[in-house]
């Protein structure tokens, strides 16, 4: 039999870091380290890891229909390409590389998972151990014999892979006992070779080491003994066999011998592509069918191994027959490659998934793609072809209320029996009569208003005769809305899209499924009139918001409608796609000394009051100290108790009490409910230096009767929206007249403040000339730029 079981079991090394065990470890097998440990700063740190808490048991049979099922992954395969672990001179190990994995390994078997790992890199090893042996002996041999301490160029013979695979098994293996002791984690070493899979009683063997092994916690890693095994046959397989030609089929055959949930299939490329890597209009295929090979051109191997992407696929097909799922990714690149496999684990969108499951509708990337064709079809529209679209959607709101009103009330019972909503986020859900009429009302107001928007000319230059420039306005592009419990979002949303000629995909929350189909198949309705149904998509996949703000490559700009905790992970998320909003409403009310007693508790309770859930609500009220123990101030108090607002006192407001409300926390706080804070100040500079301190820059007020002083705070304080005598819940789209809001940005590039129109467009340059080139205004040239302005004529508001 030619595999064999080799146990390193050791406890840590306290006071020693893995990277200085690594150090002895290499440095007694080669004398030297490897410049590659440099490559360990990548790795990410997992020291924080939580333990998992959900079941791990699963009865194997059918792989994983989707990507968020492998958080449940039992029993683990982990396959190491030759490219993965060795460096890039192909002669050594890359130990930043292979220390993050054993890393990751290691958190996921101490969650309680079965790791096993498949891996390259004996003959790498041995490779580099070999001539440095070599070296050595010709640099003393040549010393002997010349006489000279100066050595002449020295030529490494070619060397036999058996003989490096030989050299080189040791060592690897103690490599890895070296990083596995640092998490108090043993690993055994298997060798096998294809024979040991055609003999039914060395399989039962093998099969029931492995079984020990992973009984007592141990983590198996397997190789094959490329010291006697023969080169590959072609077309060698078995009938239902595969044949064990390289590591891909010997983790494939690994992993349905042992009913493994999951190989993870790391290479030196993202997964696999419909052409090869690197080629024109090559992309990444995000999940692969049985029956998509057609579609895909594979390319030449790697730099290193036996296998290249065609022998992964074929490996990893005939093991999700065996019920195993596959995932193909990128164990290489330094900025994922140290959380690449926990990724994987958690479900995100790394790679290539394997799948024998096809949705019934396109996947979202195929969604973004229509989204991008039906919205450059939409912007060719006639304006009021569009405003047609439009005003076709406001009719059917009303038309249709009864069966929206429906699903919506669905919503609202199954978000009570389940009891995950706060009342705010419950009060945002909800739909009514009302809301239906004043998202009609907006959406003709959006309509009438977009005549304009789409090809306006904002600027016109004389560059020279007969040559002349213009600014116009255009589409950003594809825009991706991610919205929490807000159904009217969706048609508000919509109609600005329509009105800027973007290609829109919208991603709701669970919350609001049923509201948010309705209203999508209205839209649907209105937008066939003029045929451009696909430039609006509602993602119903079981894409996380994480995925979603990966697709840099076809979203344009990312706008989040919800909690200031969606906003910050869109924010920390997006990879490369600009995200237009605000991570915290934390809106103040300022009442100076010369305020009107009249308009302060009426505009106090309107900015707290009126909808405390809204962004726009005011969470801290600052009171001008000569105000404290007056009239007003005790008016202002009876006035939140009466609406039952909790109050809390801020450090100043404190020190004036002798019993007050319970302290502020923090002055950054957004309450979203029937809570506020009070703070006292000197005047309307220490006011705004609050503002500035601890505000989110959203909307603040003044109350004040003051003109010189209202005009001071609404010149210094530097927030989207400043007001004077007025409730900060003016704050949106629909009341300032946009129609709708798209979303409401504290921003200072683009758009600020509520959104709509004007703020989902940007701007492209024409030129018209006759023949012009730009060596006709060299010094010596025959033109001359002129560069005069063009008066743009004014569009009739009527």
């Amino acid at each position: 039999m030619l595999y064999r079981a080799a146990l390193s079991c050791r406890g840590p090394m306290h006071g020693r870091s893995l990277i200085s065990r690594v150090r002895t470890t290499v440095s007694s097998h080669l004398k030297y380290v490897p410049a590659s440990i440099a490559a360990q700063q990548h790795s990410r740190q997992w020291s924080n890891v939580p333990f998992m808490t959900m079941p791990l048991f699963r009865s194997h049979g059918k792989p994983f229909a989707h990507r968020s099922e492998l958080k449940h992954a039992k029993r683990i395969v982990v396959k190491l390409g030759s490219a993965v672990v060795t460096r890039g001179d192909e002669c050594g190990l890359a130990l930043g590389r292979l220390a993050s994995i054993v890393e990751q390994v290691s958190v996921l078997q101490n969650q309680g998972r079965e790791m096993m790992i498949v891996t390259s890199g004996a003959v790498a090893f041995g490779k580099q151990r070999l001539r440095h042996e070599i070296l050595l002996s010709q640099s003393v041999r040549q010393a002997l014999h010349s006489g000279q301490n100066q050595l002449k160029d020295m030529q490494v013979p070619v060397l036999e892979a058996r003989a490096c695979a030989a050299a080189g098994q040791s060592g690897l293996m103690a490599l890895y006992e070296a990083m596995f002791t640092q998490y108090s984690i043993c690993a055994a070493q298997i060798l096998v070779t294809n024979l040991d899979f055609h003999d039914e009683q060395k399989r039962r063997n093998l099969n029931g080491t492995l079984h020990e092994l992973l009984r007592m916690n141990i983590v198996p890693i397997i190789n094959t003994n490329d010291a006697v095994v023969p080169p590959p046959e072609p077309n060698s397989d078995l009938q239902g066999v595969i044949s064990i030609k390289d590591n891909d089929s010997l983790a494939a055959r690994l992993a349905v011998e042992m009913k493994a949930d999951l190989i993870i299939v790391l290479s030196d490329v993202e997964g696999l592509f419909d052409s090869p890597p690197g080629s024109d209009d090559a992309k990444l295929i995000d999940i692969f069918y049985p029956g998509d090979q057609q579609s895909v051109t594979f390319g030449t191997k790697s730099r290193v191994g036996m296998g290249g992407m065609e022998a992964k696929v074929k490996a990893a097909l005939w093991a999700l027959q065996g019920g195993t799922s596959v995932v193909i990714a990128n164990g290489t690149h330094p900025k994922i490659s140290g959380h690449v496999i926990t990724d994987i684990v958690e479900g995100k969108k790394v790679g290539t998934f394997f799948s024998e499951v096809k949705p019934a509708g396109p996947t979202v990337e195929q969604q973004a793609e229509m989204a991008r064709a039906g919205g450059r079809t939409l912007a060719t529209l006639k304006p009021e072809e569009r405003a047609e679209i439009i005003f076709r959607l406001a009719d059917l709101l009303t038309d249709h209320r009864d069966e929206i009103l429906a699903a919506n009330r669905k919503d609202m019972e199954d978000a009570e029996v389940k009891g995950r909503l706060a009342p705010p986020l419950l009060k945002r859900l909800s739909l009514s009569t009302a809301k239906l009429n004043s998202l009609a009302i907006g959406l003709r107001q959006i309509a009438a208003s977009s005549q304009d928007s789409v090809g306006r000319v904002i600027r016109r230059t004389r560059i020279a005769k007969e040559l002349e420039l213009e600014q116009v306005t255009v589409p950003i592009g594809v825009l991706l809305v991610i919205f929490e419990s807000r159904p009217d979002c969706l048609p508000q949303v919509s109609a600005l899209a329509i009105a800027s000629g973007n290609g829109l995909l919208l991603k709701g929350g669970k919350e609001a499924s049923n509201s948010n189909q309705t209203l999508y198949r209205l839209t649907q309705e209105a937008l066939s009139i003029h045929g451009v149904k696909d430039a609006i998509q509602l993602v119903n996949t079981r894409e996380e918001v994480e995925d979603l703000c990966r697709l840099n490559k076809l979203i344009d700009l990312i706008i989040p409608r919800g909690s200031s905790q969606l906003v910050r992970d869109i924010q920390k998320g997006a990879k490369g796609i600009p995200v237009m909003g605000h991570s915290e409403g934390i809106c103040h009310v300022y009442v100076d000394s010369e305020a009107s007693v009249e308009k302060v508790t009426r505009i106090v309770r309107d900015s707290k009051c009126e909808y405390p859930a809204a962004c726009n609500a005011m969470e801290t009220l600052l009171i001008h100290r000569d105000v404290l123990r007056t009239p007003l101030f005790d008016q202002i108090i009876d006035m939140l108790r009466v609406e039952q607002v909790k109050i809390h006192a801020g450090p100043k407001f404190a020190s004036y009490l002798t019993f007050s409300p319970s302290e502020v926390k923090s002055l950054r706080t957004e309450y979203g409910d029937l809570e506020c804070c009070i703070e006292v100040v000197d005047g309307v500079e220490d006011a705004i230096e609050h503002i500035h301190k601890y505000g989110s820059s959203h909307t603040d007020a003044i109350i004040t009767e003051n003109e010189a002083t209202a005009d001071y705070f609404l010149q210094h304080v530097d927030s989207a929206c400043v007001f004077w005598n007025s409730s900060t819940r003016f704050s949106d789209g629909y009341r300032f007249g946009l129609g709708a809001e798209v979303g409401i940005s504290t921003a200072r590039i683009h758009a600020r403040g509520p959104v709509g129109i004007e703020g989902l467009l940007t701007t492209k340059w024409l030129l018209r000339g006759e023949d012009h080139v730009v060596s006709d205004f060299a010094e010596q040239g025959s033109m001359k730029y002129l560069h005069e302005n063009i008066p743009v004529p004014q569009m009739d508001s009527s």
